[in-house]
């Protein structure tokens, strides 16, 4: 571990009412003591004050702003290391300036990451809550910002703890076993690791069952409208949005590329993409567009097939049908508004199982059945219970469904009678995937990686 003092700037970068540069390490407040000034030198004030003063350039003695320093003492705290925070006027020049004035007097700019990557590596939070602060940053809706709260505070990490520990115990009592096979009976040892390999194999599967939903709040749900041109999808796009993102006319093939939006309905955070109006076209550029919607289709987890009521199926309908299934869909009726040419009894037949919504985009109506058929689909009863635990990493996703594979292996090896040192093979590896989650056994490289994708500041 390098113990050297690092510095970045923590608020983003513009014009604002403050910013806040950040400093941690050994030497914190010694540097920042350096290009300070006020009632009292930074050393000599208590922990977790926040102090009135100036900045200046200890080379020509000359006052740079005028700030709000915060001193922090080791161990107390994010990083576990001293910590100054300099709170200044909010601007490029001036938050700049006193980087570049810290820099000078031996701090090294902090990489994407670190204060936090400090934060895991001095044992203060665990790898699954560190990523659950990138998580909290990203979060683009309420529910998403509470599950990610929740991992930051260790509901996670305490309930992966709670297996491990279940796992530890039996893996003891197989050592027993084989070291002192003469004070315990192999069937009573086979019946305890049958016991705990169940406990471990339910619990592993309960939060596998929170794996969708929490991935979806995390990682929005990539949802893709489609349609001939001109029944809607620009208006369906700026009804979600609430703004006029899309150009709509009645003129066909406006939309001529992919347009992406995030937007949030009832909870569920959807990536919303307006492809161009899928049809057979000689328009150069409107081709491009179509092609590039045909395969945002291919990649989508939630296709809004939007229909229009006042013309009949045509033969691009049933191929949009075609072509969007297999996956989660929502058949969407628009132009309600106009007389009734489609044949709605072949729309329910094409349709199978899919909700289908009415709506007229024109007079607003319809879009908040239109949202609930969208929470329903994923959501319906699942998302409001406060005391789950929800899986929303897709790395964490991955190392549990290792980890329910190898509890099963080794149920498996007890049914068929397989020696107890075999059986312990599956249910140690078990225990050091679950640790992989939580960091305790994880390799340098990939904690490198994992922070690497944080924001610079963090």
């Amino acid at each position: 571990m390098e113990l050297d003092t690092i510095t970045a700037i923590s608020t983003p970068m513009g014009e604002g009412a403050i910013a806040i540069v950040r400093i941690s390490g050994d030497e914190a407040i010694t540097i920042a003591d350096r290009i300070y000034k006020g009632k009292k030198p930074l050393k000599e004030v208590e922990s977790h004050t926040i102090n009135y003063g100036y900045i200046f350039d200890p080379e020509t003695e000359k006052k740079i702003e005028e700030v709000m320093v915060s001193v922090l003492l080791a161990p107390r705290t994010f990083t576990r290391e001293n910590m100054v925070e300099v709170n200044c006027h909010g601007g490029i020049v001036s938050v700049n300036r006193i980087l570049q004035l810290i820099l000078k007097q031996g701090a090294r700019l902090a990489e994407p990451g670190e204060f936090t990557k400090r934060a895991f590596l001095n044992g203060r939070i665990d790898l699954s809550q560190a990523e659950a602060v990138m998580d909290l940053i990203k979060a683009k809706t309420d529910r998403a910002m509470n599950i990610a709260m929740s991992q930051v505070e260790g509901k996670l990490s305490k309930r992966i703890q709670r297996l491990r520990q279940a796992l530890l115990e039996t893996v003891a009592h197989v050592e027993v076993n084989i070291d002192y096979p003469e004070y315990d009976a192999e069937e009573m040892t086979l019946g305890i690791l049958k016991e705990k390999a169940t406990f471990v194999k339910n619990d592993i599967k309960k939060l596998l069952q929170t794996a969708q939903q929490g991935k979806i709040l995390r990682d929005g749900l990539s949802t893709v409208i489609i349609g001939r041109p001109n029944v809607g999808k620009s208006s369906l796009l700026n009804n979600l949005v609430h703004d006029n993102k899309a150009i709509v006319t009645d003129i066909p093939g406006t939309t001529r590329d992919v347009i992406e939006e995030y937007v949030n309905v009832r909870g569920v955070p959807l990536r919303l993409l307006d492809t161009a109006g899928i049809r057979e076209t000689e328009d150069i550029v409107e081709k491009i567009g179509v092609e590039r919607s045909r395969k945002v289709v291919e990649e989508a987890e939630l296709v809004l097939l939007v229909l229009n009521y006042n013309e009949e199926l045509s033969n691009a309908d049933e191929e949009l049908f075609k072509i969007s299934e297999g996956r989660d869909r929502i058949v969407i009726i628009n132009k309600t508004d106009l007389p009734e040419n489609i044949d709605m009894v072949k729309v329910k037949y094409l349709a199978g199982e899919d909700p289908i919504v009415t709506t007229s985009l024109l007079l607003d109506e319809g879009v908040n059945e239109l949202e609930e058929a969208i929470k329903t689909l994923f959501f319906e009863g699942e998302l409001e219970a406060s005391d789950l635990t929800y899986v929303s990493n897709s790395r964490h996703i991955a190392l549990l469904n290792q980890a329910y594979d190898s509890v099963s292996d080794a149920l498996q090896a007890i049914e068929a009678g397989m020696p107890v040192d075999m059986v312990q093979i599956d249910i140690t590896k078990t225990w050091e995937i679950l640790g992989e989650v939580i960091g305790d056994s994880v390799h340098e490289s990939l904690i490198d990686q994992l922070f690497s994708q944080f924001c610079l500041g963090k």
